[in-house]
């Protein structure tokens, strides 16, 4: 089954979305494992403002810029071994995101997810939430060349939900994922909910900004 969406004026057989900060709410595990990390080298916390900013780009760029000046593998190790501890408790999903799922399934679309957070964080958190059940394939930037911005996961979501990227829609919250659309030839909507300000979202260009998860449920069961 196609969904018709007007911007631009396509039909849509999939839909593929981001995770942190379009599906769901992970700021506080992810500053509580940056905070983990900095403890280890003398540095004082950070604000979960202050590392929200820097999500999205993949784990050498959060580090990079949460713990400048360190070797950024090791910081990784120690990223990894501390956040599955605190993963679960400091992550939800986002208003609305389970019923969209329910009801993008009913209408007969594929779905997948295609993030930069470590694939089996988000494979082990959709499970946890309950809905994993809903995607037909989730993607992270170890099944790739390259991560997000480069076209590389939206690409091999198309090739394993069989889908044309004109038959595809991404739903992300941040310029990186309308970068990483355009270069998929995707049409693309964003939340203002994540990262990145709607300020810098609509000097992004993106199809359509949308309000929450609950309006987009609404333009896609039109």
């Amino acid at each position: 089954m196609a969904v018709r969406i007007d911007c631009p004026p396509r039909l849509i057989r999939a839909v593929l979305f981001d995770f942190d900060g379009t599906l769901a709410d992970s700021y506080a595990a992810i500053t509580a494992s940056i905070n983990h990390v900095r403890a280890a080298h003398g540095l004082l916390p950070l604000s979960e403002d202050e590392v929200r900013k820097f999500v999205g780009r993949g784990p050498a760029y959060l580090l990079g810029h949460t713990v400048p000046g360190s070797d950024v593998d090791a910081d990784y190790a120690l990223y990894r071994a501390h956040h599955p501890a605190v993963m679960r408790a400091g992550t939800r999903l986002l208003p609305g995101a389970a019923e969209l799922l329910v009801r993008l399934k009913e209408l007969g679309l594929r779905l997948a997810v295609c993030s930069n957070k470590p694939v089996g964080y988000t494979r082990a958190l959709l499970a946890d939430f309950a809905v994993a059940a809903s995607f037909d394939t989730v993607l992270g930037p170890e099944d790739v060349g390259q991560p997000k911005p480069a076209p590389d996961m939206l690409q091999a979501a198309l090739a394993r939900l069989g889908v044309t990227a004109e038959e595809a829609l991404y739903i992300g919250d941040m310029t990186v994922d309308i970068e990483t659309a355009r270069g998929a030839g995707v049409a693309v909507w964003v939340v203002p909910t994540g990262s990145d300000s709607r300020e810098a979202l609509t000097a992004g260009k993106p199809d359509r900004i949308v309000n929450d998860l609950a309006e987009l449920a609404m333009l896609l069961n039109q």
